[in-house]
């Protein structure tokens, strides 16, 4: 059995209170410094988001994806060559649910997966 590291809950920079910088190439970029091999890609249900994802990645096989080439080689002189990595994002989102009970407020948040970007769309 293969092991690698995820980072499955993940927000993108147009989620509030998150970096500018928090776009699929500086993911990707610090995936490959942290050691981290598959990285959600957060906030699918985002229109913007979903364009940028369409534009910006190409299918990697079984469900993941990887950053095309033109934008990976934008970044890759920031990467260390003893930290490169091949990264791969897997189509995720967050839903928040809040509500109260006995008085208090609950949360629970759900990581949602989706196996390709036209399920995404329809979700």
């Amino acid at each position: 059995m293969k092991k690698f590291v995820a980072d499955l809950h993940i927000h993108s920079y147009l989620s509030r209170a998150t970096s500018k910088n928090c776009n699929l190439p500086n993911l990707d970029k610090w995936a490959q410094l942290k050691g981290v091999n598959v990285v959600g890609t957060g906030d699918l249900t985002h229109p913007q988001w979903l364009k940028e994802m369409n534009e910006m990645l190409e299918p990697a096989g079984e469900g993941l994806y990887r950053l095309k080439k033109e934008y990976k080689s934008k970044l890759e002189h920031e990467v260390y060559p003893a930290c490169r990595q091949d990264v791969r994002f897997l189509l995720s989102s967050e839903i928040s649910n809040i509500y109260k009970r006995d008085g208090k407020v609950r949360k629970v948040h759900n990581v949602v997966l989706m196996p390709n970007l036209a399920a995404a769309e329809k979700f």
